[in-house]
């Protein structure tokens, strides 16, 4: 049995979370990593963009610890949605090395409290404002592998790659016939139910 520690597993749930998030982005043209592929615009860079200026608000702000380089687009009078996509002046690099600059500063700050150290988060309700370090990890984690798996679906969508991570995929390994009837099975099921 390994040692009991309940920070390092939560880290551990947040890393995997930023690599998958980042992943995504390999092996796309600059187009694909931008384009729209919703009817609500995601792309995989806004993802991580957003990711970006969530994390260094909840693991910098909320606990005294700015995170010291602008991000325009998180500031109360930005133009909705600002956060969600990259301009032409951004380069991926840009943003892809700006969120591992926000994962050191995060990364301090978990290194340095307690699970119990206490910030405030002053977007949220009044009563809920009062925060501890183990509630807001819970909340980053759930945030950025959510939009982790927002970016499997955009990636699907982009060039077809699917997959957990690179290392194992978590998909059965079948071919493209396999994957094309299976689809048809599910359309077809779906439109049986519609006939019941």
């Amino acid at each position: 049995m390994t040692s009991f520690d309940p920070k390092a597993d939560l880290r551990q749930y947040l890393d995997e979370a930023r690599h998958a998030l980042v992943w995504k982005l390999d092996g796309l043209s600059e187009y694909d990593v931008r384009r729209p592929l919703t009817p609500t615009g995601t792309n995989l860079l806004g993802l991580v963009k957003h990711v970006s200026g969530v994390e260094a608000g909840y693991l910098g702000d909320t606990f005294g610890r700015p995170f010291g380089e602008p991000m325009p687009w998180m500031d109360a009078g930005a133009e909705p949605n600002a956060d969600m996509w990259a301009t032409a002046d951004e380069s991926r690099d840009e943003i892809i090395d700006r969120y591992r600059r926000v994962w050191q500063h995060s990364d301090t700050t978990i290194a340095t409290l307690g699970l119990d150290a206490t910030g405030r988060v002053p977007w949220w309700r009044p009563e809920s404002q009062v925060v501890s370090l183990h509630r807001i990890l819970v909340h980053v984690i759930a945030e950025t592998h959510r939009h982790a798996g927002h970016a499997d679906i955009v990636r699907e969508l982009a060039d077809g790659a699917a997959g957990v991570r690179q290392s194992n995929s978590n998909l059965p390994s079948e071919d493209e016939a396999w994957w094309s009837d299976y689809h048809r099975r599910l359309e077809d099921a779906a439109r049986l139910f519609l006939k019941r």
